[in-house]
């Protein structure tokens, strides 16, 4: 039977991507990684013209954590010949087709990537204390089986499509797919999007640009009670940290579950020049007639109705602060609703060898591990609720894989910074609590 692999690495986002970058110079480990699409994909149906990261281009696969890696972006500007373009351009922002295509070159000089692998169930062999990784190679249709003493799960989070909306009828679409079903969105009569975040602000801003030459009516509706920019300052970005990280890992599960819900405007909000570009488009469509679309917020979509016969939309709403229903027609439906991380099916045999709180999510611990005994099962943007906001940030990606490998290997491979901001986030360790009465 073949030696096992240090370990199995399930999924290939930018996460576990980066870490077969940083892990392949790495001589003492023997790491794969297995993923179901048959080449590196990262939100296909958004990659809208023009659209850009909201990471600056040192947020890359691998430059937090060794600057001198030769999968990093600027090293993939200088292969490509645009280095010096880039240089010129004066954006720290990567265009977001760009940044995939940076990907697919990482990608491609790594020997440890599967692709088209699907994996269908994970075991756990307890006479040689390895787990077991079963996949289907869906280019020929045959299983194969790999073993591994860790796993890293890096399986990403799938679109999120609100109790209202499941199951529809007709061609109401996900943001996720987006693109797809671009042409035949601007043939309908009427589009809504519905959403708050930077994917619903993308969408409305690209379909606004051609009101006037397909003639229909447009609407955006959102549940905030306002468009909130992305906060992007600089003490506010200290919160991508490795002290909030633990403080926050630290808190309470309901403070911290209290917390996430309030912070959704530091990693779901709109890119501020977004929302200056679309109130200025606004205003040109309105020089010579109104524009026609309409903009609601602190409206919630309550329920949704189908007419088999025209294929339209009704939509059942609620603005919340007036506390009033009222209804809108639409052809098209658009659910820029977000995503949601979902654990995976093919844990189900290894359930108890997990750790879950008592809402059914992982319980992560500070090394980013959820099994039983630790060391075995590290997870990738599954501990938002345990490590804070920072779990979906491509800026944090690099300093979550040094621990993830300091794990693998026993020891400590790349620099992991633990004092970066200027800000103290908790009582200070020189100061006497007092406790209340």
């Amino acid at each position: 039977m073949p030696t096992p692999h240090d370990f199995v690495a399930i999924g290939l986002g930018p996460f576990n991507l980066g870490l077969a970058c940083l892990t392949d110079p790495i001589d003492e480990l023997n790491g794969i990684f297995l993923e179901s699409e048959p080449e590196f994909a990262w939100h296909p149906g958004m990659l809208l013209e023009g659209a850009t990261l909201q990471t600056p281009f040192l947020a890359d696969l691998v430059t937090l954590a060794d600057p001198t890696s030769p999968f990093s972006f600027l090293n993939y500007l200088k292969e490509s010949g645009r280095l010096y373009s880039f240089y010129i351009r004066e954006s720290f922002f990567p265009l977001r087709t760009e940044y995939v295509d940076y990907c697919r070159w990482a990608a491609g000089r790594l020997s440890t990537i599967r692709f088209g692998h699907h994996v269908t169930a994970v075991e756990y062999d307890e006479a040689e204390e390895v787990y077991v990784v079963h996949a289907d190679r869906r280019a020929t249709g045959d299983r194969a089986t790999f073993r591994a003493r860790s796993l890293v799960l890096g399986t990403g989070t799938p679109p999120h499509v609100p109790d209202s909306c499941r199951d529809l009828p007709g061609d109401a679409i996900h943001a996720s797919d987006y693109l797809r079903h671009r042409s035949s969105l601007r043939e309908k009569r009427s589009v809504t999007v519905v959403g708050s975040g930077q994917s619903a602000a993308e969408i409305y801003h690209d379909l606004l640009q051609d009101v006037g030459r397909h003639d229909y009516e447009l609407n955006w509706v959102t549940r905030s009670p306002r468009f909130f920019p992305l906060e992007y300052t600089k003490l506010t970005l200290e919160m991508t940290s490795p002290e909030y990280t633990d403080y926050f890992h630290a808190l309470p599960a309901a403070t911290r579950d209290r917390l996430s819900v309030a912070q959704k405007g530091l990693y779901k909000g709109i890119n501020a020049d977004l929302i200056n570009e679309i109130f200025d488009l606004l205003y040109r469509q309105s020089l010579d007639r109104p524009c026609p679309t309409r903009l609601l917020t602190n409206t919630a979509l309550r329920e949704v109705r189908h007419d088999a016969g025209t294929g339209a939309y009704t939509l059942g709403l609620r603005q919340e602060e007036q506390g009033r229903d009222f209804t809108l027609a639409t052809e098209g439906l658009v659910l820029a609703t977000g995503y949601r991380y979902q654990v995976p099916a093919f844990l189900t045999p290894v359930a108890d060898r997990i750790r879950w709180d008592e809402s059914g999510r992982f319980k992560v611990r500070r090394d980013y591990t959820v099994d039983t005994a630790g060391g075995g099962v590290y997870v990738q943007n599954a501990e938002l609720h345990t490590h804070g906001f920072v779990a979906p940030d491509l800026g944090m990606a690099a300093y979550r894989n040094s621990w993830i490998i300091r794990g693998l290997l026993g020891r400590e491979h790349y620099p992991i910074e633990t004092s970066i901001a200027f800000q103290e986030f908790g009582v200070p360790a020189a100061s006497r609590e007092v406790v209340s009465a």
